[in-house]
């Protein structure tokens, strides 16, 4: 049985970008100490959702990926032996900025990154105003605990990527996220394990707790690990609390299942042109 260690964190706003990277260094050190392999923050992790608002001083949170923060977590990736994947405020140059995730392996080599392709503008999801859409398909990454996929948070709405990274060799896709309480937690628990099943991998689905200065709505945190199967592994975390999860993943469920549900001899792309039309 091949059995991968893999952690989520699901945090809270400390108040400043440092105090939130160390925050984030301690729950590496835990989950390293725990025996994880792999681990994947949230949405925006040093930082608070400044999307609740449109104010250009948030612009300051971005910075180069790669950059002095993904510099710093390849130095502790190295140190721990443990695959990272970084989700952060990326400035490509002035004016440019995206809704990104670094991806680190376990020896601290830099693998590359994906954009959040699909960008939000409804109430307290202001994002339009901070993000532009993703380039770079939909990429997966070769790493000590196998081919990683990331999917970021509004893009789980959208199962064209989903079935895109299946399609690239994916076995765990992570989905770090800023997601309220009031708008959108009854999808939470239907659209990952979906998306599991029908993929057929492993879905990481990480969310933030608590309510931040900047919007009145709580992140109701409930991040979870689900199999190709759509069965969760182990407990969700805390709807309220900040958390370190760290689930054993077993491997082998995916030949099983893919031997079981031929989904992807049986895709009939030449009929789905409807799909990608305008």
């Amino acid at each position: 049985m091949t059995i991968i260690r893999a952690a989520l964190v699901q945090a809270s706003w400390t108040g400043d970008k440092e105090s939130m990277i160390l925050a984030h260094e301690n729950y590496a050190r835990e989950a390293a100490a725990q025996g994880a392999q792999v681990i994947c923050f949230q949405e925006l992790f040093y930082g608070p959702y400044f999307c609740q608002v449109q104010d250009t001083q948030y612009y300051e949170y971005a910075e180069s990926i790669p950059g002095p923060t993904t510099e710093r977590f390849q130095a502790l990736a190295k140190e721990l032996g443990m695959v990272m994947i970084l989700p952060m405020y990326e400035q490509e140059q002035p004016g440019v900025l995206y809704n990104t995730a670094a991806v680190v392996d376990a020896d601290g080599t830099y693998l590359g990154k994906y954009r959040k392709h699909h960008i939000p503008q409804v109430a307290g999801f202001l994002e339009k105003f901070y993000f532009r859409p993703g380039t770079g398909g939909f990429p997966v990454f070769d790493t000590a605990v196998g081919r990683i996929g990331v999917y970021i948070c509004y893009d789980r709405h959208f199962p064209e990527g989903w079935r895109a990274l299946g399609l690239n060799g994916a076995q765990i896709v992570f989905n770090p996220s800023a997601t309220s309480r009031g708008l959108s937690q009854y999808l939470w628990s239907i659209e990952q394990p979906a998306a599991a099943v029908a993929n057929e991998y492993f879905v990481g689905a990480i969310n933030r707790v608590g309510i931040e200065p900047l919007g009145d709505d709580d992140f109701y945190g409930q991040s979870y690990f689900v199999d190709p199967e759509g069965s969760y592994v182990g407990d969700k975390g805390d709807p309220y609390q900040p958390e370190l999860l760290i689930r054993d993943l077993n491997m082998d469920l995916l030949a099983e299942v893919r031997n079981r549900w031929a989904f992807y001899r049986d895709r009939r792309p030449d009929t789905y042109g409807d799909i990608v039309s305008p």
